[in-house]
């Protein structure tokens, strides 16, 4: 930097700096342009979402309201890179979970310690690290280092919800999986997510209209594989209930 250059940028006001600042900052999101998926069945095609769009900043939270079968579980999926979108685009310009509670990158003939060491490495974490922390959460003891095709579905679930919760991500996706284990498990779930990572940006699928009110801003409502994203969150919640 020239002398001439200092003294241009020393001269600059404080409000004149932070503007030209917010401008040479990228701004990092979640941005869901146009998204279509199709399913090929018996009877035809069927398109359960037909041109969903939306972004979610840092920190930002949405909540993903429908009746069953409207297609909110197969967005988290496609946000997550679980499945591909039949056409439309899903830039992910913040680290992003996959979908909490899913089964992707579990496989029962693995143990659930075999499965925290695969994660650690798919993400370049610490092995020891995120299998104590697995450890920790899940609450499994032994029966960590067991197949999981031998745990049962609550077994399962807390591990799933360990894995997920042992990396560090800014942006979760989270699909109606608060009713994990008892209600101590319950409320230890809760404070991980909702507490511990209330500065994160989540896509939130849930049908308990407390907990989108007391976390989400916006809620993208979905009908018929059509979406609109509403600021007015009583709104949406009014209209959902319609739905």
């Amino acid at each position: 930097m020239t002398p001439a250059t200092s003294n241009a940028v020393a001269k600059r006001r404080p409000d004149q700096l932070r503007a030209a600042a917010a401008i040479e900052a990228p701004v990092r999101s979640i941005r869901i342009e146009k998204l279509v998926k199709e399913y090929h069945t018996p009877i035809g095609v069927r398109r359960v979402l037909d041109g969903i769009s939306f972004e979610l900043g840092e920190g930002e939270k949405i909540a993903v309201l429908g009746r069953n079968g409207s297609g909110k579980s197969t967005l988290v999926k496609l946000i997550g890179g679980v499945e591909f979108p039949t056409s439309g685009t899903v830039h992910r310009g913040l680290s992003l979970s996959w979908p909490i509670g899913s089964s992707g990158g579990v496989s029962g003939y693995m143990t659930g310690a075999a499965s925290a060491r695969f994660i650690a490495r798919l993400y370049n974490r610490n092995e020891k690290e995120v299998l104590a922390s697995v450890d920790d959460f899940a609450e499994l003891g032994r029966q960590l280092y067991i197949p999981i095709e031998a745990y049962s579905s609550g077994m399962k679930a807390r591990l799933q919800f360990g894995l997920s919760l042992a990396i560090d991500f800014e942006c979760y996706l989270i699909d109606e999986i608060l009713a994990v284990g008892d209600q101590r498990f319950h409320r230890k779930c809760y404070d991980a997510l909702f507490v511990k990572r209330a500065d994160r940006a989540m896509v939130l699928v849930s049908h308990d209209q407390n907990v989108v009110r007391s976390f989400c801003r916006t809620a993208l409502v979905l009908k018929a594989g059509r979406g609109r994203v509403f600021e007015d969150l009583e709104l949406a919640l009014r209209i959902y209930e319609t739905l």
